[in-house]
């Protein structure tokens, strides 16, 4: 690997510091999950550098309440709704059925965290195929879009992957003990795995994938934690010393992975805090890239498992 990446922007940058003075007039982007926390921040920054922002959400009536907060606050009025349920395969199929045109930047940013024991109709475990199958099929049915002049995919992760790889064995629960946390950092691992994979594969369509944590931020995807698991979730954050996050600066690394200039080019990485990640530490536990998520076969074998799912 080449020398790690580092930027002028640190953990406390916005979305909006980052893409300062960067333009993208002409682009266009897709941002899943865009109706609250770090995705409206990550629309709001790209559509604030000029770009065409399609958010794609389960629940179009937040979407639209959403795209009028950005379009007020940033002037531009190119912002479109689109519904978007990643948990559904034929939500995801007719999502990449409808796109037209050119796609210069995906933003796979929805996911859900901790959630018990649910399974789809195909008996898919939720979060799994929610957090990576779904962003897989989106971001493989959006392929020729992608490919057209060129693209990002900012896949966001978790520093909760450092908690799990992807179990092949039993990736949905099946034969082990369901663990919402083990479920949670099984599909973190998985997007970063994505990542690796799908810039090996698209380099040479000028398409650039890279993952991303964005932080501890306080959002809606805390929603199934109990009032007692948040608390130990504060304290055990505390103890490391990490900071908080608003979710402006939870949006800065998604900002930089998807348009910034200074990773043109750039492909097959792990970013956190603005910069490209060091090898996981057991001195600091919540920071940094486990290896079993930089795995080059596992990133091939979870390609293939998830092409069967399509």
């Amino acid at each position: 690997m080449s020398e790690r990446i580092s930027t002028p922007f640190d953990a406390e940058s916005t979305a909006s510091d980052v893409l300062a003075g960067v333009d993208l007039t002409g682009r266009r982007a897709v941002v899943t999950g865009a109706s609250s926390g770090i995705g409206v921040e990550t629309a709001r920054a790209l559509a604030a550098a000029g770009a065409e922002v399609t958010l794609a959400v389960r629940d179009t009536a937040a979407g639209r309440r959403t795209a009028d907060d950005i379009a007020g606050t940033t002037g531009n009025r190119a912002l479109h709704v689109a519904p978007l349920d990643l948990a559904d395969r034929a939500s995801v199929a007719a999502f990449t059925a409808n796109w037209d045109g050119p796609l210069h930047i995906l933003v796979n940013n929805a996911g859900i965290m901790g959630s018990p024991e649910t399974r789809t109709p195909e008996g898919w475990e939720l979060q799994f195929a929610t957090n990576h199958l779904g962003h897989f099929a989106l971001t493989t049915g959006l392929h020729r879009a992608l490919a057209a002049e060129g693209a990002r995919v900012a896949v966001v992760s978790s520093v909760a992957h450092l908690g799990a790889g992807v179990d092949f064995e039993d990736i949905h629960f099946h034969q082990r003990p369901y663990s919402p946390w083990v479920a949670y950092s099984q599909s973190k691992t998985a997007n970063i795995l994505f990542a690796i994979e799908a810039h090996k594969r698209w380099a040479d369509d000028g398409i650039s994938v890279n993952a991303l944590a964005p932080g501890v931020i306080m959002t809606n995807l805390q929603r199934y934690l109990t009032p007692e698991e948040l608390e130990q979730v504060k304290a055990s954050v505390e103890q490391v010393g990490v900071r908080w996050k608003t979710a402006e600066q939870g949006a800065a690394t998604s900002a930089l992975v998807a348009a910034s200039p200074l990773l043109d080019g750039v492909g097959g990485r792990y970013f956190e805090d603005c910069r490209e990640a060091g090898p996981a530490d057991a001195e600091q536990p919540r920071e940094g890239v486990a290896a079993h998520a930089l795995d080059p076969e596992a990133a091939a074998r979870l390609w293939e498992v998830s092409e069967q799912a399509r």
